[in-house]
C-alpha cells in the first residue's frame, strides 16, 4: 500500500503492542439497545481475537448461523477491545440470553477462546448492528521503552490536537495480504469464496488508492487546505460539497477545522472533483489500473472521505520510559496513523 507520508519525521522509537493490554479499545456505540426486539445485542470484551473470530464463535454457540450475526466495526486481534455484536433471534424462540452469556463466560476457562472473550452486557433491540453504525472508539495505548526526542513528540501531539492529522486508512484495513489478493482478483483472477472476503478485498483496494492520493497531497503540502476543484467535507458528518473556487470564508472554515478537503473512495460514478484535483486523483488511480478498473467493474459506488482526521481527544503522559496515549476517534478513523506520525515501531523483544 506504500508508506504513509507525514508533514514531519517521527521523533520516537518505541515498542508497540508488546502485549495485548498495551492497546485497549472501547467502541462508542451510536445507539444503545432498547430492551426488546428480535435482535440480541451483546457487548463483548475480547483479547487476541479479531471481530470476525468472535462473530463466528457467536454464530456457532448460538446456533443462529453466521448470516444472522453482525457488528459495527472491525477491531484488532493484537489488543484488548470492547465492542457490540448483534444476533438475530426472535423472542419466542430464545432461551434466557443472560443465562446463556453467563454460561459462556464460565466455560471460557476450558474453551478454545479461554480468557479471550467475555460477555459484558446483553440486551434486545429492534434492529441489527450495521457496519459503520458507531460513534467512534476510545483508545488507551502504551508505547514501551521510548527513545528519542520527547519534546518534539509532545509538540507533534499538540499540533495534532489543534490542527488534525492526515486521515490514512490503517494497516489493519489491509490485513496480511488483502491488497495483494485484491490485485490478483480484480486483475482477472479467481474471485473470493465468501461475501465477507469480497468486502475485505474491495475495502483494501479502495483504501490503497485513497492512501496514495493522501500521501501525494501531504508531499505537496496541501492535504489540509482546500484547492479549486476540491470536494469539501463538513466536520463530523458525511455531507460533502464541491468547491469551484476557494474564497476567504472557505479558507477560514478550513483553518478552524469546520470543513476539510476529501479524497476518493474509488468506484463507479463521478468523483465530483475538478481542475488539478481531478487530474491528481486520476493520475494516482492510473497507477493502480487493476484496482481502479476492478472497483468500477464490481459496481462500487464512488464516494469521498476526509483527508484530515481531527481527534476528539489527544492526551498523553509519561510513565518512566513509556508513553501513555488516550485518544478518542470517530468512526472509520485509525489510531495506528497517529502512532506512525510520532513513532517508528520497534519489534517486541528487541533491546532498546
Amino acid at each position: 500500500m506504500g508508506a504513509a507520508a507525514y508533514p514531519w519525521e517521527p521523533p520516537l522509537t518505541a515498542t508497540i503492542k508488546a502485549q495485548p493490554e498495551d492497546f485497549q479499545v472501547e467502541e462508542l456505540p451510536a445507539t444503545m439497545p432498547e430492551g426488546r426486539g428480535e435482535h440480541v445485542w451483546l457487548e463483548i470484551e475480547k483479547r487476541l481475537l479479531n471481530s470476525e473470530d468472535v462473530a463466528v464463535w457467536l454464530a456457532r454457540e448460538s446456533g443462529a448461523g453466521r448470516g444472522r450475526v453482525s457488528y459495527a466495526g472491525r477491531k484488532d486481534r493484537q489488543a484488548v477491545t470492547r465492542q457490540w455484536f448483534s444476533v438475530q433471534c426472535p423472542p419466542e424462540s430464545e432461551p434466557d440470553w443472560v443465562v446463556r452469556a453467563e454460561a459462556w463466560n464460565a466455560a471460557q476457562a476450558d474453551g478454545e477462546t479461554a480468557g479471550r472473550a467475555r460477555v459484558l452486557q446483553v440486551a434486545r433491540h429492534a434492529r441489527k448492528l450495521r457496519t459503520g453504525h458507531l460513534a467512534g472508539n476510545r483508545f488507551e495505548i502504551r508505547l514501551g521503552a521510548v527513545e528519542g526526542d520527547r519534546a518534539a513528540a509532545e509538540a507533534i501531539l499538540a499540533a495534532i490536537r489543534e490542527g488534525g492529522i492526515p486521515n490514512y486508512f490503517g494497516a489493519q484495513r489491509f490485513g496480511r495480504d488483502n491488497l495483494a489478493r485484491a490485485r490478483a482478483w480484480l486483475g482477472g483472477g479467481r474471485p473470493p469464496r465468501s461475501r465477507n472476503q469480497r468486502s475485505l478485498l474491495l475495502s483494501a483496494a479502495r483504501s490503497a488508492i485513497f492512501n496514495a492520493v493522501l500521501a501525494e497531497r501531504v508531499r505537496r503540502g496541501d492535504w489540509n487546505r482546500l484547492l479549486p476543484g476540491d470536494v469539501a467535507n463538513l466536520e463530523g458528518s458525511g455531507s460533502v460539497f464541491p468547491v469551484a473556487e476557494v474564497d476567504a470564508e472557505l479558507e477560514a472554515r478550513a483553518a478552524r477545522l469546520d470543513i476539510h478537503p476529501t479524497g476518493p473512495l474509488w468506484g463507479k460514478g463521478s468523483m465530483q472533483t475538478g481542475g488539478e484535483v481531478q487530474a491528481l486523483e486520476a493520475a494516482v488511480a492510473a497507477g493502480e489500473p487493476e484496482l481502479a478498473e476492478g472497483l468500477e467493474r464490481a459496481d462500487m459506488k464512488a464516494a469521498r472521505r476526509s483527508l484530515r482526521m481531527v481527534p476528539g481527544t489527544v492526551d498523553w503522559r509519561w510513565e518512566g520510559e513509556d508513553l501513555m496515549l488516550s485518544l478518542e476517534l470517530g468512526a472509520g478513523e485509525y489510531a495506528t496513523g497517529l502512532l506512525e506520525a510520532i513513532c517508528q515501531p520497534r519489534e517486541p523483544g528487541m533491546t532498546p
